[in-house]
């Protein structure tokens, strides 16, 4: 009987979604760096996402939302600007929700 999901010695890629071994710092399928920090899980990846929506929908004009992905830089220029005249935090909510938004890193945010 084949076994659907993951188990523990296994983890999600970040890049294109598929099941690769928990040790892998590379993806075999798409060649994207996949090395989690420790302590780091499914879970933990899923409330990042939520809170980054979080932010983004009740202060993106801040640009808060940037900062916690550690994209220092376009964050201040959304200080800067009240996200882009509220035009940037839209693209970024849009993005979020997509699952295209991504970190400092390049890792998405999803």
């Amino acid at each position: 009987m084949e076994q659907y999901g993951r188990t523990r010695d296994e983890k999600y890629c970040q890049s294109c979604g598929r099941t690769i071994s928990a040790q892998a710092d590379i993806c075999p399928a798409c060649g994207a760096r996949v090395g989690y920090r420790s302590g780091e899980s499914y879970i933990y990846e899923h409330q990042t996402w939520l809170i980054v929506l979080l932010l983004c929908i009740f202060i993106g004009p801040l640009g808060l939302h940037r900062f916690y992905v550690r994209k220092i830089g376009t964050g201040v220029l959304m200080l800067l600007t009240a996200g882009g005249l509220g035009i940037w935090v839209i693209v970024d909510l849009i993005m979020i929700v997509m699952g295209r938004f991504t970190d400092a890193e390049g890792n998405r945010i999803y």
